[in-house]
C-alpha cells in the first residue's frame, strides 16, 4: 500500500533550480533558503551532524545563487543573509570571507554592528 507511505518533505534547497532566475527571483530563493536552514544552523552549533549537513548544504546553494545576481545591492542583501545563517552556526572564517564581498557600506555597517566578532 504504497499511497499510505508519506514521503518526506524535501529541503527547499535541494529543489532544482530553473535557469535563468531573476535577480528578484534569486534573492527570494535565498531568502527562504536561508530562513529554512535557521534550525539547522543552529543544530550545527552544537556539533550535530545531520544538522551540520543541512547547513552546509543549504549554505552552498545559496553562496552559488547569490555569485549569479547582476545587482549589487540585491546581492549584498542576499549575501548579508548567508552571513546572518553562518554566524547561526558559528562558521566564523566563511561568514568573513562573505563579508568582505559585501560592497554596499551602509550594508558593511550593520552587519559590523550585529557581529563584531567580523571585523576582528
Amino acid at each position: 500500500m504504497k499511497w499510505f507511505a508519506r514521503q518526506k518533505p524535501g529541503d527547499i534547497w535541494d529543489e532544482a533550480i530553473e535557469w535563468p532566475l531573476g535577480d528578484i527571483e534569486a534573492a527570494e530563493r535565498i531568502r527562504a533558503i536561508c530562513e529554512a536552514a535557521i534550525a539547522s544552523a543552529v543544530g550545527a552549533g552544537r556539533n550535530n551532524k545531520r544538522d551540520s549537513e543541512r547547513y552546509e548544504r543549504a549554505a552552498k546553494v545559496a553562496m552559488e545563487i547569490a555569485m549569479k545576481i547582476s545587482d549589487g545591492l540585491m546581492r549584498d542583501d542576499a549575501v548579508r543573509r548567508i552571513v546572518d545563517l553562518c554566524m547561526k552556526a558559528n562558521d566564523l572564517k566563511t561568514a568573513q570571507i562573505l563579508f568582505r564581498a559585501i560592497h554596499a557600506s551602509w550594508i558593511r555597517e550593520t552587519v559590523q554592528r550585529d557581529y563584531p566578532a567580523l571585523t576582528q
